[in-house]
């Protein structure tokens, strides 16, 4: 592979990752799918993810916005979402989506209460008192583009009334 070399102050075309539905709120920078830089923040959602993806957008060109929209914490699903649309509109780059569960293994998701987000086969659903470990999530090595899809809408579940 030939390293190619960049005039000083020009940003590099990147592809982005948000994985934004719990705290910590994670962030990747990929470069011909292989990850370059990682970004981690503690706090809300509508606090960290705005001046994170400042930083990012000051040194990187995105060239796509993939994020993970749901499931997780209803309002970090919708700041998530509505900023990586605006970016996403705004630069003229395309947006995907994919379920959280591909940034933590498959595991449970935290949530209201003792209650978790699980995935089996392709069903989403809310179980109550559950006793499996909940995983953190992680930011992948490699960026596998076939996970994700253009219906990038938030990803709600709710449980049934």
């Amino acid at each position: 592979m030939q390293k190619v070399l960049r005039k000083r102050g020009e940003r590099p075309p990147v592809d982005l990752l948000i994985v934004a539905v719990t705290s910590p709120i994670l962030a990747a920078v990929y470069e011909e799918g292989r990850c370059i830089q990682t970004f981690s923040r503690e706090g809300k959602c509508s606090e960290v993810l705005p001046p994170l993806l400042h930083d990012i957008l000051y040194s990187y060109k995105p060239e796509a916005i993939y994020y993970a929209n749901g499931p997780g914490s209803f309002m970090a699903i919708k700041v998530a979402y509505v900023m990586a649309k605006t970016l996403s509109v705004s630069l003229g780059i395309p947006l995907y989506g994919t379920d959280a569960f591909a940034f933590n293994r498959g595991r449970p998701i935290k949530a209201v209460g003792s209650s978790c987000f699980v995935k089996k086969g392709d069903k989403i659903s809310i179980e109550r008192d559950c006793k499996e470990e909940i995983a953190p999530f992680s930011v992948p090595g490699y960026l596998d583009k076939r996970v994700f899809s253009d219906r990038s809408e938030p990803l709600y579940v709710l449980p049934a009334v």
